[in-house]
């Protein structure tokens, strides 16, 4: 591929070319390639193909991009609250998959270290979310369908230019998107105009520190998903039972009761304590609305 007369720093290029395992890093080694070639009529073949080459390889990373890897999500079911983590390349996706969730992911300084989707469970106060961290967005291993389909999407950054070229591949995803700024690396007046500009932009974010603010981000998360947490209680038991069951907001009594009792004609009476009742243990009707963290107890005939 090279020829005479060519500079150092080309000849760099070619050897990380030749040396590269992923056609994203190929493609990067090309662009320095055409950069150091030079620019005379002697070397207009030799840029004429090192341009083709990379046209090429663009279009074939774009296919596999659209087809959606689909083979990579094999085996991962969707739980009820599902969120994916997107970001550039050593962004930090795994390092805040791991502090959040059971998950292990490898973490190198390297980039693309990650392939394939990487799944965990986060734990928030009693209910359970399901977190995949995504391949780096604008590799060849990004799974544009997860991104597509699930509840919450975490945008992780390190730059304010990544939001928008991250967001504007997700014009098909329905999920709720939160911004989260890595803040590892920069400093107080950096970060102060950081969250200026995204609070000026509107957007629903966090200036993420993981070892300062993770159950502040739980927080973003769970209210992401549109859910409430509601605790039932039995009425000959004096606390409610540990983990709430997971309802839509402005879900009704009735809705519960439909979940929990096999026959709505057995309901004798409904108590409820919590932030939609007046006041505790408050008698209530099936078309009472119930609020996130309720505890509602039934008693039947």
């Amino acid at each position: 591929m090279a020829s005479t007369n060519q500079s150092p720093q080309y000849l760099k290029a070619q050897s990380m070319f030749f040396q590269a395992k992923t056609n994203d890093e190929k493609l990067r080694w090309l662009e320095e390639m055409i950069r150091e070639c030079p620019k005379h009529k002697s070397s207009e073949k030799m840029l004429a193909n090192l341009k083709t080459r990379y046209i090429k390889l663009k279009e074939k990373i774009e296919k596999i991009k659209k087809s959606g890897k689909a083979s990579s999500k094999s085996g991962i079911k969707k739980e009820e609250m599902q969120a994916v983590i997107i970001g550039f390349t050593n962004s930090g996706k795994s390092s805040l998959l791991k502090a959040l969730t059971n998950a292990s992911p490898e973490i190198t300084p390297y980039n693309f270290t990650t392939k394939r989707p990487v799944v965990g469970i986060t734990d928030y106060l009693g209910t359970k979310i399901q977190i995949i961290e995504v391949p780096a967005f604008s590799s060849e291993y990004y799974d544009k369908g997860l991104a597509n389909s699930a509840d919450v999407i975490l945008i992780l950054v390190t730059d304010m230019n990544q939001i928008k070229e991250i967001e504007s591949s997700l014009e098909r995803s329905v999920g709720k998107r939160i911004i989260a700024f890595n803040s590892f690396g920069k400093s107080y007046e950096e970060l102060r105009k950081i969250e200026a500009t995204l609070k000026s932009k509107k957007y629903n974010f966090i200036i993420l520190d993981i070892n300062r603010n993770l159950n502040e981000l739980k927080e973003k998360l769970f209210s992401g998903f549109g859910k409430i947490r509601v605790f039932t209680k039995e009425p000959t038991h004096k606390t409610p039972s540990d983990r709430p069951m997971i309802l839509e907001k402005d879900s009704t009594v009735k809705d519960i009761a439909q979940k929990i009792l096999k026959n709505l004609s057995f309901l004798k009476e409904t108590r409820i304590w919590g932030p939609s009742s007046k006041f505790p243990g408050q008698i209530v009707g099936l078309q009472h609305k119930l609020k996130d963290m309720d505890t509602i107890e039934f008693k039947t005939r």
